[in-house]
């Protein structure tokens, strides 16, 4: 369970959006080929696809940039590219995703594409069309000036690892180097199984089989393998080393301690860009002051929303707070909320197609009656929103003696019950211009 959840939805509803972001990595597009499969070819055991649709969206490190967008961040992604169309393309999506693109055109290397093909909604094939390997000194000192030059202007960096070619030790160094004198946190996606490259950066984040081949045990003993991260974190100095591994959730690992997120149960579709949510999701949990604790269990929760899509779909910022809906209907002071939040939090029932019920009142001294107008309020719909007066309009409405209780008791008492999912205080003499902001499906009055 999240310590502090009204901090932590607070941070994510209202600090993200201020929040900037540099990603370093191997950008890439993802191409994929959708369509229904209802035959073999009789030329070969294989099966026909009959495409339906086919889309372009920015992929590895330039997919994390667009996570970090989608939730409400602002991101730059620096990366190379071929000088191809690709490039255009690739540049083209992340400005219509809200990133700054700040790519290096390589004379000798194409933009990487790796196209999936999907068939009924489950991957059948993976085509890459790729060059790995060193740049120019130029084309690198062009990359590091660019990142060196954004960094300035940002609350953390992202190193996104595929090995492609961009994060060579030499970028490494200076840009870790660089964000650790700015005090700028520093978060690191592995493929490397030498972290030497990555010392000094605030965590590094292997799945289960990185972190196997960086430690050097394959086996199934979680506790042996924690040990060997620990040491990982003392050697190359993290802060903390943060592991996904898989259906036992993401650990947390610090000299002396550790910290497992346990995985929700969900059905999995495809796990492509898990791992880019969870690194978009941790960086921002960081940069904007929660734990890391906070943050992996915030990272879990996204990347447990990832898994049942299909495709490298990000996740949005209101999915992430349906994620949470279960821990806030267990908290009553996280359902007191002001009027942006209130906005925030109607955009995920109606994303989840849930009927908004609306009432208002001064619920001065709750009584049965109260209670009675508030469970047949309910039964119009899936989420109930009680406005209540505040004491300054209660004392226009009423007189100078009233209300008997205050406008924080009156919403608390009001959270506590089981049949109102929000409330909001006004302050106005009618709730006519939060019913106006709200649009609810049903409005009720008492009488």
């Amino acid at each position: 369970m999240i310590q502090d959840l009204e901090k932590v939805l607070h941070t994510v509803e209202h600090a993200w959006a201020t929040r900037r972001v540099l990603v370093v990595g191997d950008v890439m597009v993802d191409e994929s080929i959708w369509g229904e499969v209802t035959r073999i070819s009789p030329e070969a055991p294989v099966p026909v696809v009959h495409v339906r649709q086919e889309t372009r969206r920015p992929g590895g490190a330039a997919n994390v940039a667009v996570n970090l967008a989608r939730l409400g961040a602002q991101a730059t992604v620096v990366g190379f590219v071929g000088a191809d169309a690709e490039q255009g393309i690739l540049e083209e999506c992340l400005r219509s995703e809200g990133v700054e693109p700040l790519l290096v055109a390589c004379a000798d290397f194409p933009t990487t594409r790796k196209m999936r093909v999907l068939g009924g909604g489950q991957q059948m094939l993976r085509v890459d069309r790729e060059r790995a390997g060193e740049r120019s000194a130029d084309e690198y000192a062009a990359l590091i000036g660019r990142a060196r030059e954004a960094l300035r202007f940002c609350d953390a960096l992202v190193l996104s690892d595929y090995a492609k070619g961009v994060l060579s030790e030499a970028v490494c160094r200076e840009l870790i180097g660089a964000a650790r004198a700015a005090g700028t946190p520093v978060v690191v996606d592995p493929k490397h199984t030498d972290f030497s490259r990555y010392a000094g950066a605030t965590t590094v984040c292997p799945n289960l089989s990185e972190l196997r081949r960086a430690t050097g045990i394959d086996g199934d003993d979680l506790d042996a393998l924690l040990d060997a991260a620990e040491k990982l974190v003392t050697e190359f100095d993290l802060e903390f080393l943060t592991a996904t591994l898989g259906e036992k959730g993401i650990a947390l690992v610090r000299p002396g301690a550790r910290f497992v997120a346990p995985a929700e149960v969900r059905q999995v579709f495809d796990v492509t860009g898990a791992g880019d949510t969870a690194i978009a999701t941790l960086t921002l949990a960081l940069c904007s002051g929660l734990s890391p604790e906070v943050g992996v269990q915030l990272a879990n929760a996204a990347a447990g929303i990832v898994v049942s899509k299909v495709g490298t779909t990000p996740v949005e910022t209101h999915e992430l707070i349906a994620a949470l809906a279960p821990e806030i209907a267990l908290h009553a002071q996280e359902k007191v909320v002001d009027r942006e939040e209130l906005l925030f939090r109607l955009e995920v029932w109606r994303q989840r197609h849930e009927r908004i019920v609306f009432t208002n009142g001064c619920f001065d001294l709750l009584h049965v009656g109260h209670l009675a107008l508030l469970e047949q309020a309910r039964r119009f719909g899936e989420r109930l929103v009680v406005a209540v007066n505040s004491d300054s309009s209660v004392r226009r409405l009423k007189g100078p003696e009233r209300p008997i209780v205050g406008e924080k008791e009156r919403a608390r008492m009001l959270a506590v019950l089981a049949t109102v999912d929000a409330v909001v205080v006004f302050d106005e003499a009618t709730p006519l211009e939060l019913i106006v902001a709200t649009k609810p499906d049903v409005l009720v009055k008492g009488g």
